[in-house]
């Protein structure tokens, strides 16, 4: 038993789409790194340029944003996309991490709005990360990515990822047209429900219209608005929607979006579903299967009170990235200075995302 990491992320490399089939290599995404730009290169899919970019910052690149921000997010290119599995062990040991959950990078935007791209480019991911569980074994577990746009080849791709090392399902708060809440989702809340499998709900974004509509006034990207934000509609629309009595067994995730918007949201639902005689009970979010990753800088202590409790409070590193969340330190950190017992430090670190992510 040891720390385990609620949010780490893979970097996607040119390897990972080796593990296409050979009839699927006509849907290989392809990079193109705009002139002047040293520290990242987009990726090409249906010949748009669509996903997450890749990030190449060097580790002295990292080493000097780390410096200026009082962060620690120096990682290597190899720790970064597992072209190097035992070093990220090796790092994970410095760091006191025994399990990490890798969410995905470039599926953190909506990569196609095709099918067939959508089966090849899930299927070849979720067999490179099957690879990457082997090689780790054990240590490195991960959220498959379905191909959501085709929920027959969901299930089929899901049943790998149960028998190959993962331990829950990424998913977007919304996916193309659809919010989290569609019914068109419930074959697959069912299935997740049986093997007991989780739902990540990762800062992230699957309406590319959406993206598109909230860039900046100079063109660039406003990450808050864009991504952060949609979280926080996806737990009012879940409780709004009784999704957790339709699925009882089924535990969500909201992974990456911090936790002080937490008591908002059960403060909003209170006002729309309370009445005198029926109110929603203190422990809701935990009766309901709902677990958040907390950052530091949360106020944890009054969080637990307020309306979380001590049993669905997660924490991650960010691992891979260079953003607002990522602390490669924040499981030591949360003990050293969140203002919290051992007790509660180890069941943030270590029993609730156990329970979360269905390890032993």
């Amino acid at each position: 038993m040891g720390w385990i990491d609620a949010d780490a992320h893979v970097v996607e490399s040119p390897h990972t789409w080796d593990y296409l089939t050979p009839s699927e290599n006509k849907f290989r995404p392809m990079l193109f790194k705009p002139e002047g730009d040293t520290q990242r290169a987009h990726w090409v899919i249906d010949g748009k340029i669509r996903g997450l970019f890749r990030f190449t910052f060097s580790k002295e690149d990292l080493e000097r944003k780390s410096a200026e921000i009082g962060r620690d997010m120096t990682t290597t290119m190899a720790t970064r996309d597992l072209a190097d599995v035992s070093a990220r062990l090796k790092h994970m040991d410095e760091l006191g991490i025994d399990v990490q959950v890798l969410y995905p990078s470039i599926f953190l935007d909506q990569c196609t709005e095709r099918p067939d791209t959508d089966v090849a480019l899930c299927g070849a991911y979720n067999r490179w990360l099957a690879d990457v569980w082997k090689q780790s074994e054990g240590r490195l577990r991960w959220m498959c990515t379905l191909p959501l746009l085709s929920i027959p080849d969901a299930l089929d791709q899901l049943k790998f990822a149960k028998e190959n090392g993962a331990c829950g399902i990424f998913m977007r708060p919304l996916e193309g047209t659809r919010q989290i809440t569609d019914p068109y989702f419930f074959r697959l809340y069912e299935q997740a429900q049986k093997i007991d499998f989780c739902i990540g709900l990762h800062q992230a974004n699957g309406s590319a219209a959406a993206v598109d509509m909230m860039v900046n006034p100079d063109g660039s990207r406003d990450f808050f608005n864009q991504y952060r934000i949609f979280n926080v509609g996806a737990l009012f629309r879940i409780m709004n929607a009784g999704i957790p009595k339709t699925f009882p067994k089924l535990r969500f995730g909201f992974i990456e979006t911090a936790a002080s918007w937490v008591p908002w949201v059960i403060y909003e639902l209170r006002r729309r579903l309370d009445t005198r005689n029926s109110k929603l009970p203190d422990d809701i979010l935990e009766r309901s299967g709902i677990f958040v990753t907390c950052q530091i800088g949360d106020d944890v202590p009054y969080l637990i009170k307020s309306c979380m409790g001590e049993n669905t409070l997660m924490i991650g590193t960010d691992y891979g990235h260079a953003d607002s969340s990522t602390e490669l330190s924040a499981l030591s950190t949360l003990k050293e200075s969140g203002g919290i017992s051992a007790e509660i430090h180890r069941k943030i670190v270590e029993d609730n995302p156990r329970k979360f992510y269905g390890l032993s």
